[in-house]
């Protein structure tokens, strides 16, 4: 994928931030987004340390998390039609209500099936910042270059997202108590969510389309099944490693040094994402999009050789390297599949994809775990891997029609 260097007197990264109104809105962006990585742990930890079951906990953090994964979409679709501080406003208002309770449900004994209803209502009402702060990029910002540093930047916040989030989340219900993760998270979800819809300046308008084009739901676009799939399939290797490199530590009476292992991987991947950012291409997004997948899939397959944490360290950061340029590029290519009036429930439907493929990822690599070692379950991002760069060649004639047809 050849490349050249941004035409930039300054680092590419400050001068798409020192467009209007950017710098705002990515920073609450951000602090909004840390939730994300922190309540699904957080729920964790405060359900085993005051009621001493992991299974209690899992039950209850997988209700908050299937709650945000199928509901953000929704939200997603409503903020296009509605604007986004017209539905992100009173959506705030509902998940503080709902970690508020589940926080307060928790702390007095209730029985499970009370924590339940908080925990799908404060999950099904975060809905995605990440696409939210894209959808304002594309707004603020018309040359597709600066467009695809400004995605590369916000893929490498995710990537220290999910490096910060599960380290604090995990300090603060240990060192300080159970719930504290759970309510640190809320405090940035209400705060960085406040943050965010206050600033009007950058909020994308709201495009009315034809009518035809707004009865079609924006994942029976042509393509967008075919990325779904791709998107779940890595959300399955990313939910499948969390599990079986604790496990694979465990096994090597490490188990402390997973947390560090798993932090390689994102890095490779933020690192990765900053340098992909800094450079703009000529070739068609489908075409680097391919090529990412199909890289990453050799790259997951190295996993089978890891003998020791050095060695899996070693590898997770080279696969770590070929995640963030192929989301970038999977964003990027959604923008230009779709119309305006759908880009945010468009780009939503990459995260969502992601979360449900976690989800399912860490329940299989959960069983093979049980079944046949830690070895055996890295079969499962493996199985993904490859399923993903599959899909992914398969459909690239249709990608390339769909991002055609609306240049």
């Amino acid at each position: 994928m050849p490349g050249t260097a941004l035409p930039s007197r300054s680092n590419p990264y400050v001068a798409v931030l020192r467009t209007p109104g950017a710098l705002r809105f990515s920073a609450a962006g951000a602090l909004a987004r840390l939730p994300m990585s922190m309540v699904g742990i957080g729920a964790v930890l405060m359900v085993q340390g005051l009621y001493g079951s992991y299974a209690m906990a899992g039950r209850v953090a997988a209700v908050l998390g299937l709650a945000q994964a199928f509901l953000a979409p929704q939200i997603a679709r409503w903020v296009d039609r509605h604007g986004q501080r017209t539905v992100l406003l009173p959506a705030l208002v509902v998940t503080a209500v709902g970690l508020g309770g589940l926080v307060t449900a928790a702390v007095l004994g209730a029985p499970e099936w009370v924590l339940w209803p908080f925990a799908a209502v404060a999950g099904g009402s975060q809905g995605s910042y990440g696409s939210m702060v894209r959808a304002r990029w594309n707004g603020v910002l018309d040359d597709p270059r600066r467009l695809h540093t400004a995605y590369s930047l916000e893929s490498s916040i995710d990537e220290l997202v999910y490096i910060v989030g599960p380290v604090l989340a995990t300090t603060l219900a240990t060192a300080v108590a159970a719930p504290s993760g759970l309510v640190v998270a809320g405090f940035a979800a209400v705060v960085g969510g406040l943050l965010f819809v206050v600033q009007r300046a950058t909020e994308p308008a709201v495009v009315v389309p034809e009518t035809e084009e707004r009865r079609r739901p924006v994942v029976l676009v042509p393509g967008m099944p075919a990325l779904v799939l791709v998107f779940v399939a890595m959300g399955v290797i990313f939910g499948s490693m969390e599990v079986v490199t604790v496990a694979f530590a465990e096994e090597l009476g490490s188990k402390g040094a997973s947390g560090l292992v798993l932090a390689v991987f994102a890095l490779g991947s933020m690192i990765a994402g900053l340098v992909y950012g800094a450079r703009t291409f000529t070739s068609p997004a489908v075409r680097r999009f391919v090529i990412g997948m199909v890289a990453l899939a050799p790259g997951v397959s190295l996993f089978l050789l890891a003998h020791s944490l050095w060695v899996l360290a070693g590898v997770m950061f080279v696969a770590g390297l070929a995640i963030a340029p192929t989301v970038i590029t999977g964003n990027g290519l959604v923008q230009e599949m779709v119309g305006r009036h759908q880009l945010t429930e468009a780009l939503t439907w990459v995260g969502t994809s992601i979360g449900i493929g976690a989800s399912l990822g860490a329940s299989l690599a959960g069983l093979r775990v049980d079944q046949a070692g830690a070895d055996a379950g890295f079969l499962v991002p493996v199985v993904a891997a490859w399923f993903a760069a599959l899909t992914t060649l398969a459909a690239s004639r249709t990608l390339h029609r769909q991002a055609a047809a609306r240049s």
